[in-house]
C-alpha cells in the first residue's frame, strides 16, 4: 500500500497492532468501535480489521500530545 510519499506500507492484522502496540487484542478492538472517543485508526475489510504502522503510531503521537 502506497501512503502517499512513495514509500509501501504493509496492512498489520489486529493480532500484529496488538503487539505493536503491546496490548491485548479485545483492546485494539474495543478501540475500532464507533463510540470510542478517539477511535484507533483502522480499515474494515469485511469481517477482517486491518491498520497501517504508521497511522497508528501517529495515532500514538496525538494521545500523548492531545491533538
Amino acid at each position: 500500500m502506497n501512503n502517499g510519499d512513495g514509500k509501501h506500507t504493509e496492512l498489520l492484522t489486529v493480532q500484529e497492532t496488538a503487539k505493536l502496540l503491546k496490548v491485548p487484542v479485545s483492546w485494539v478492538y474495543g478501540h475500532t468501535r464507533k463510540r470510542s472517543i478517539d477511535p484507533l485508526p483502522g480499515y474494515r475489510l469485511g469481517k477482517y480489521w486491518r491498520f497501517r504502522e504508521d497511522e497508528v503510531l501517529a495515532w500514538i503521537v496525538r494521545q500523548r500530545t492531545g491533538r
